[in-house]
């Protein structure tokens, strides 16, 4: 476009030039919350595979005192130390760079809710052309992912690991075009928000490439050996409402229970022996009329030889007689969108007894004293039962269904064999041990893909339980891929739709 002479017109159209130029490089805050959400995922899943590495290790160092695997491990337990030491600086280095990373883009700390949190700008598209082209870190990041990937390959000294993991090591930074080098394709131009996710992508390749030569070194000696080394004091007892002249019994004990544990149970104050299963048993005979409480207290000894003790009320109710009692058939609360059964009891007759509910609607289910009960809304409910002229009222709990738990295939996240997780068409939502025969069906969801043939983040939805819609996405997926689920939209048996936690999973 020629300028015209006149220095207003020229100064006016210089200015509209300008304003185009800063509003093609403005970053739309969809973008921005889009590499938020995966770098969330990203750093997630890096906590999950550090977590599967620990248990690797630990296993590995009890193999050391093992006279059946003590030689091997003595070969392959320096192995995973090294890959080990070499994961942890790279993970360091790229946590460096981060920080660099924001200090290019104004890093500041500023208070957010009573904290000091950081506050950089997420959408500055000239900092990590800065760091990583100008100032030369796009180059040395290169080097030194280069040199990680041969470290780890070079971790055994018989090319076992190399053989193994020479041609799927997650360390790729195979160019997807040869008219750029790896800084432009990475760096150049890119909101500071996005640089940050794909370090924390390299870092995911990182843990990913530790896990895979740590497994590696840990088959070699033998399979991994699971100590249960957390311990649980169970409490029940026979009934929680009785009448005067009925018996309460009280059972107490240690969950995963082993003689090495050497529990001793007081119950009310007195020492219980222990049964050949571990359990103490405490019966005392109800008296009186109301709430009772008798306290329970378990002391047991840890594997590591520390004593740890636990204490518990254990309540029940001492009715009245004559009166009604009412007893939940399933649970000692009321869920919204099922049918809650429930038996009344009365000890007048039911000629003589008329039952009533506030906060939800209670209905005769067949049998004498059988009733359904539905709620809508979460709180509190009450049914009055009026035996004889005399009216006696029970409260209980409305709790929504818990969520349910996301799954694709046979799991709810983690690893999974890419081919396993790559031939599912359906993703659903289960609900885990949960009494009632409830169903959920998923409404939609937004996928991330990262990772191995990926070396740009990919984006896809899901409609209904189907994964038709991130076929070709899924056809790609191979071992080192990571998939994770955000904004997981499901519906329960009352209708109404509800966002659950999206599980990752990392392929191998």
């Amino acid at each position: 476009m020629a300028l015209p002479r006149e220095p207003r017109q020229k100064m006016i159209n210089i200015m509209y030039l300008v304003l185009t130029a800063i509003l093609a490089l403005n970053v739309s805050n969809e973008v921005i919350n889009a590499f938020k959400v995966v770098d969330r995922s990203l750093v997630i899943s890096n906590e999950n595979i550090g977590n599967a590495n620990n248990t690797l290790y630990k296993s590995l160092q009890e193999k050391l005192t093992e006279a059946q695997s003590a030689e091997k491990a003595k070969i392959w337990q320096p192995v995973a130390e090294r890959a080990q030491k070499l994961s942890a600086d790279m993970h360091t280095y790229l946590e460096t760079l981060k920080i660099e990373l924001k200090k290019e883009a104004d890093l500041q700390m500023v208070e957010e809710d009573g904290k000091q949190v950081e506050s950089y700008r997420e959408d500055n598209l000239e900092a990590a052309t800065r760091l990583f082209d100008t100032k030369g870190k796009g180059k040395e990041l290169e080097a030194a992912l280069k040199k990680y990937r041969e470290d780890m390959l070079n971790t055994d000294t018989t090319g076992a690991v190399r053989k193994e993991f020479e041609k799927s090591l997650p360390i790729d930074i195979t160019l997807p075009s040869r008219k750029k080098d790896f800084t432009q394709t990475y760096f150049h131009m890119t909101p500071t928000v996005a640089g940050l996710t794909m370090l924390s992508k390299f870092q995911n390749n990182v843990k990913n490439a530790e896990n895979q030569v740590v497994t590696y070194a840990h088959n070699q000696i033998g399979a991994v050996k699971v100590i249960y080394d957390q311990f649980a004091a169970l409490v029940g007892q026979s009934s929680n409402y009785v009448m005067p002249g009925q018996e309460v019994q009280i059972t107490a004990g240690v969950g995963a229970y082993s003689r090495a544990a050497q529990p001793q149970i007081s119950i009310n104050g007195t020492g219980i022996a222990i049964d050949a299963e571990g359990r103490a048993v405490y019966k005392v005979q109800a008296s009186g009329s109301g709430n009772r409480s008798v306290p329970v207290n378990v002391t047991y000894t840890k594997p590591d030889g520390t004593k740890e003790s636990k204490s518990f009320n254990v309540e029940y109710t001492v009715g009245t007689p004559g009166g009604a009692a009412v007893m939940l058939d399933k649970m000692n609360v009321f869920y919204i969108g099922v049918p809650n059964p429930i038996t009344i009891s009365s000890g007048t007759g039911w000629d003589k007894t008329r039952v009533s509910m506030a906060g939800g609607t209670l209905s005769p289910s067949g049998g004498s004293g059988k009733y359904t009960v539905r709620v809508s809304s979460v709180g509190k409910a009450s049914i009055t039962v009026n035996a004889d002229g005399k009216a006696s009222t029970y409260e209980f709990r409305v709790k929504r269904i818990p969520d349910p738990t996301f799954m694709v295939g046979p799991s709810k996240g983690g690893r999974i064999q890419s081919v396993v997780f790559k031939n599912q068409q359906f993703a659903r939502a289960d609900l885990e041990a949960f009494d009632f025969d409830a169903r959920f069906s998923v409404v939609s969801a937004t996928v991330y893909f990262s990772g191995a043939n990926f070396p740009n983040v990919q984006q896809g939805s899901i409609s209904g339980g189907s994964l038709a819609g991130i076929s070709a996405q899924l056809a790609k997926c191979i071992p080192g891929t990571s998939v994770t689920f955000d904004n997981v939209k499901v519906q329960g048996p009352d209708g109404a739709v509800r966002n659950i936690q999206g599980p990752g999973f990392i392929l191998f």
